[in-house]
């Protein structure tokens, strides 16, 4: 809420996280997924620290906006991935659409339902990514695979994206204090 000095406070919609913060946390997830995710890749699925931010994002933010740090968010995945064309650029936008769209029947504050949201938000992601994939030419035949990899992966993104949340709440709570 806004306090105009003419004629008292004033109700302002909220959409969400200032640019900037977004923007950092986004660099951050890039770098983390460039770098180090590597290491930490459970039965072949690495965890998506840039999917994690972009539902962040979208679910604290109006859909326009979502729509465009998804597509900023894909946009450098391809850019550092080798190969994808647009596949990462249009399945994070989609699902960053997705995501938002969501927040119409529930509040982005509960743990539970975050972590849900980011467990389908990555199932959806990965298949629009390899259907991108599929029409760039892409050859078919690891199916099992892929799909292998996504399930493992929306439960590791899910994971996170719930350790996130309490920690956040607990950083929270201790500036309270």
């Amino acid at each position: 809420m806004r306090v105009n000095t003419r004629t008292g406070p004033v109700s302002t919609h909220f959409v969400g996280p200032e640019w900037w913060v977004a923007a950092i946390y986004l660099a951050l997830a890039l770098l983390v997924q460039i770098e180090l995710t590597h290491f930490v890749s459970v039965r072949g699925a690495e965890p998506s620290f840039v999917l994690i931010v972009v539902i962040w994002y979208a679910l604290r933010t109006d859909m326009r906006a979502a729509a465009i740090f998804g597509l900023i968010a894909g946009l450098c995945e391809d850019v550092f991935s080798a190969q994808t064309g647009a596949a990462w650029t249009i399945s994070t936008t989609l699902t960053a659409i997705f995501a938002n769209y969501l927040t119409r029947w529930f509040f982005a504050d509960s743990i539970p339902v975050v972590a849900g949201v980011v467990l389908v938000a990555t199932l959806l992601r990965r298949m629009l990514f390899w259907v991108g994939m599929a029409l760039q030419g892409y050859p078919a035949g690891h199916a099992r695979t892929h799909l292998h990899e996504a399930l493992w992966e929306a439960l590791l993104n899910a994971v996170l994206a719930a350790i996130a949340l309490l920690a956040f709440r607990m950083i929270e709570e201790r500036r309270t204090r």
